[in-house]
């Protein structure tokens, strides 16, 4: 079976695609409960009977609006359906006579092994002389490009900086809802980085705050925090940066029973105020089903009562010790003062952040934060993407 030689345009045939344009199907042959495809560019495919009824999109098996699945598989396909290819794309008519049309390029982004379109940026641990992309406050306000450029940073390096803002009250809240809502904590949706009297924080004085993660405590800590500028003219307070993963890939590298300590071992993290005793216990560092590291959970203020036995303890404390100073080689540090009207953004499931040590009697020092789902910023990249 072969389309015809020459491929007019086709419009979309659902809203459910997101994929325009895309080599042209050229094959389609039956193999027993699989259907092989084959494109113009060399391609080939096999889509399983089960997986094409399933993932039809018209409106009876999608909602009209919502492009929501409305078919339900509970039985699978009686017999191989009558399949014709069309100006490249497959139109398939099963046994009880419902049609089904997919397009070619909607196909090919989907087949088997292919788990992501590309729009979400790979994470790329840092290297020695990492520096940040910097993007100007007007391109990311005013244009897709340039709010592009500011999410695919994020994402991919864990850290970005955004410039030239102006010295508004909320504006980090501003910039922060155009991805989405704000991730409430028991801080607040926003809060301010200051220091202040009885503070509930270390953030809210004028110590140093060694490299940490915010809120390792919650089951769920906030993925992303954005820190913006409004006064910075106190002496110190430099802000410090570490790329968590890359100092757990050294530690696993250079001590294997280290990082199998720290990311086997769940301990205790507890924030406790007059308001608030919020307590979550998990491993330092936490890997996913193919081993690979997913998040670093590191906050030596708030790690509460070690409960191991003494020589789990001890050994837990070795490999703690050896990531510490991993974390702490100046080499591997990032370190700048915020100016006015500058925000950082990172990634705090993967960024260590700190200061260093100010004079709150030498000048105002004033930052706001918020934080915000990951979920939202992977959204917002993908509409972004589907606009270009």
């Amino acid at each position: 079976m072969t389309a015809t030689a020459e491929r007019r345009p086709v419009l979309p045939m659902s809203e459910l695609s997101d994929y325009a344009g895309g080599p042209a199907l050229v094959r389609a042959e039956p193999a027993s409960d699989r259907l092989i495809l084959s494109w113009e560019s060399g391609e080939q495919a096999a889509f399983s009977l089960n997986w094409l009824r399933d993932h039809c999109p018209c409106d009876e098996c999608r909602h009209v609006r919502t492009r929501e699945r409305l078919y339900i598989p509970l039985e699978p396909p009686e017999h191989a359906p009558r399949m014709q290819l069309i100006e490249g794309n497959l139109e398939l008519e099963w046994a009880d006579g419902h049609q089904s049309r997919f397009d070619a390029g909607w196909l090919y982004q989907r087949r088997p092994g292919q788990t992501s379109n590309g729009t979400i940026p790979a994470r790329r641990p840092w290297v020695e002389g990492f520096r940040p992309v910097s993007v100007d406050h007007a391109d990311f306000t005013g244009s897709a490009e340039g709010e592009r450029a500011w999410l695919d940073a994020l994402l991919r390096d864990g850290l970005v900086l955004l410039d030239n803002g102006p010295l508004a009250d909320e504006e980090v809240s501003r910039l922060a809802e155009r991805i989405g809502p704000l991730r409430p904590t028991n801080f607040g949706a926003r809060f301010d980085v200051r220091s202040k009297p009885n503070p509930n924080n270390a953030a809210y004085t004028a110590i140093g705050l060694a490299p940490h993660t915010d809120l390792p405590n919650w089951r769920q800590p906030p993925d992303i925090q954005l820190l913006y500028c409004l006064e910075n003219g106190a002496d110190g307070g430099e802000s410090t940066f570490r790329d968590g993963f890359a100092a757990a890939q050294m530690l696993r590298e250079r001590s294997p029973e280290a990082f199998r300590l720290l990311s086997e071992t769940a301990i205790d993290f507890r924030f406790q105020d007059e308001h608030h005793d919020i307590v979550w216990r998990a491993p330092i560092l936490t890997l996913g089903a193919d081993g690979e590291l997913v998040e670093v959970r590191f906050n030596n203020w708030i790690r509460d009562t070690l409960h191991l036995p003494p020589e789990q303890a001890d050994a837990w404390y070795r490999a703690y010790r050896e990531f510490w100073r991993l974390v702490h080689e100046p080499h591997q540090q990032l370190e700048f003062s915020l100016a006015p009207g500058q925000m950082v953004a990172f990634d705090n499931r993967r960024m260590l952040h700190g200061r260093k040590a100010f004079n709150p009697e030498s000048g105002r020092r004033h930052l706001q934060g918020t934080y915000l789902d990951l979920d939202l910023l992977e959204s917002r990249l993908r509409v972004l993407a589907r606009q270009a």
